[in-house]
């Protein structure tokens, strides 16, 4: 079993550690400290060892951030986490806050006063803002060359991972690491720099062919690399980490170095001209290199937009790594129609049910992330986990959401279903189709060259809008290639982002609604952005999108009269799809199940 159910925190850290944290920030000459979520390496999941947000309030969301004065302390979410935060933390210690107004707060902070900061764990641009803020309130942010948080937990500190990396072999890859370096090296030529110091784990994986497993649901290496202009490579790992096929498979071109060796060869770039990316790396890089008397040329990660844009051996690996995980999600989804509607197990029996069948392809490497199993209220939380007291039983009359993925050689899945208990509601077929309508709008949406994901976003929430309802997450996110199932710099959000989408990306498509306190919807699939292709009668080509995901949606929940001739033949044509290629693989092999393809067919029929 992959997944765990048990409480990792509670609301009494709040009392346990901020005493703690506040003597040594006290012993510091502290009066506060910034505790964001990111990790060393601007980590969305981070190793236990850097779950610092979590130690100090007991919050584990994936987002978020903290400040702490000697006085009050707060706790700042976005909008998937505003119910989570309210059970995790201690009211009485710490104020519960928007995210977006973290800014406003630190203005508040009390004139005089110094506000510590970690340099590993901010990026510049960030630091800027949070630099602004404080100063507007008459204070000072101050870097500190030891976290207090690190201090005040002690010896009770998990240990960093040292999980070994491995290769990661071109058939699976599509391009030799020589290959990449060499790319990235005209890249960086290109920017006018010398060199270019990554620090993005995913960067790392991609430009070497390698994976790790030091961060949680993803196959990452923690480490750095400098790359120089001329391809060559040196990589920064703790020597624990590195087997003995490991220089072997880097070759010649790329020097394996301690990461104890990387102050001194930042140190050493002294005069040169160095691309790195103010995103994704954090301060204290930007302090060394200065110190050092380099030329800083501030740039996205050169590895960014190739590591998105996926080749076709990359694509072709999904599309295979969809239909081996859509035969386990159909497994599922009849166990969820049959079984599970009769014996109405708990959120744990769904997750460890899904996980089993997953398991059953015989080539799961990992969960892509804890998978979501909501019954009814918990349903209505974007981003609940089961643990605990948490965990509900399935109740007739109610929706099961289930959001979850898989980490394959050949890809990475992510996936949201929702299904009625029982046979639905009136008004939740209603929402189920305004939903379906929104995800629909997406699948089908044609789009010239050169448009974002900020542009297509309300595209996919007008069915939604025009009948007075939203939901406040965004409508996709970027997916890796046996990376990470959240990969930038390509989003759909209503947040402004200036990245287009381009040939290649793949991003999910997820709208939903959430009734708080009831039951949540959410339909989810991934597909890849396809090149630009004359449309007929047309004048431009337009991208569009091509499916991935393979999975029925519960038909009890589609209210067809709501539905256009048009989104009735794309739920038909979807369909079919499903049982052209998921079939087989339900018909003989690993994962023959006679039963479960008997309902697909009839899951899959023709609406009326």
């Amino acid at each position: 079993m992959r997944q765990t159910f048990d409480e990792t925190t509670d609301p009494s850290f709040g009392v346990k550690h901020l005493p703690l944290l506040r003597a040594e920030m006290k012993a510091l000459g502290l009066d506060g400290l910034l505790v964001p979520h990111e990790d060393e390496h601007q980590n969305e999941y981070l190793p236990d060892a850097n779950e610092r947000l979590a130690w100090v309030s007991g919050f584990t969301g994936s987002a978020g951030a903290g400040a702490v004065l000697m006085d009050r302390a707060a706790v700042f979410v976005d909008g998937r986490y505003t119910v989570q935060v309210k059970a995790q933390t201690d009211e009485a210690l710490f104020e519960r806050v928007e995210l977006h107004k973290l800014m406003t707060w630190l203005e508040g902070v009390p004139a005089g006063s110094i506000i510590g900061y970690d340099p590993r764990l901010h990026s510049p641009d960030a630091l800027a803002n949070l630099r602004s803020a404080v100063e507007k309130a008459g204070a000072t942010l101050k870097p500190v060359e030891a976290n207090p948080i690190d201090l005040a937990w002690g010896a009770d500190r998990p240990a960093q991972p040292q999980a070994p990396v491995v290769p990661y072999g071109d058939r699976y890859s599509g391009e030799s690491a020589a290959s990449k370096r060499a790319r990235i090296g005209q890249a960086i030529a290109a920017k006018g720099a010398d060199v270019a110091v990554l620090t993005s784990p995913s960067s790392l994986a991609w430009l070497f062919n390698i994976r790790g497993g030091d961060v949680i649901r993803t196959p990452l290496p923690l480490g750095q690399a400098v790359v120089k202009a001329d391809g060559t490579a040196t990589v920064f790992f703790d020597p624990a980490k590195v087997t003995n096929e490991l220089p072997g498979w880097l070759g010649d071109a790329v020097a394996l170095e301690s990461h104890d060796a990387l102050p001194a060869a930042l140190d050493g770039l002294s005069g040169q001209k160095v691309l790195i990316d103010p995103a994704v790396s954090s301060a204290w890089y930007f302090d060394r290199l200065e110190a050092a008397g380099a030329t800083i040329v501030r740039g996205m990660d050169p590895c960014a937009l190739p590591r998105a844009q996926k080749n076709a051996v990359e694509i072709e690996g999904s599309r295979q790594a969809h239909i081996r995980d859509g035969a386990a999600l159909t497994r599922f989804l009849h166990w969820v129609d049959t079984v599970a509607q009769v014996e109405l197990p708990d959120e744990r029996g769904v997750v460890e049910a899904l996980e089993g069948f997953r398991e059953a392809t015989g080539m799961l490497k990992d969960l892509s992330f804890d998978t979501i199993a909501g019954v009814g209220g918990n349903g209505a939380l974007p981003h609940y986990k089961p643990v605990g007291a948490k965990i509900r039983k399935m109740e007739q009359g109610s929706l099961l959401l289930v959001d979850g993925g898989g980490q394959y050689l050949d890809g990475t899945t992510d996936v949201t279903r929702t299904m009625a208990i029982g046979e639905g509601t009136p008004d939740q077929r209603r929402m189920y189709t305004l939903v379906l309508k929104a995800h629909i709008a997406m699948a089908v949406i044609r789009f010239p060259a050169g448009t974002t994901g900020h542009q297509l976003d309300a595209i996919a929430r007008q069915p939604l809008w025009n009948a007075g309802f939203d939901y406040d997450h965004g409508t996709g996110h970027g997916v890796g290639s046996y990376l990470g199932v959240h990969e930038g710099p390509q989003r759909i959000a209503t947040a402004f982002n200036s990245q287009p989408l381009l040939t290649g990306m793949i991003l999910s498509n997820e709208p939903g609604f959430y009734r708080e306190g009831h039951w949540g919807i959410r339909i989810e699939t991934l597909q890849v952005v396809t090149a630009p292709e004359p449309i007929p009668g047309g004048e431009r080509p337009m991208h569009g999108f091509e499916q991935l995901t393979l999975a029925p949606l519960d038909r009890r929940l589609i209210d067809v009269a709501l539905l256009t001739a048009e989104e009735r033949a794309y739920v038909d044509a979807y369909h079919a799809e499903v049982v052209a290629k998921v079939g087989p693989l339900l018909a003989e092999g690993v994962q023959k199940d006679e039963a479960a393809l008997a309902w697909l067919k009839a899951q899959c029929e023709p609406l009326n």
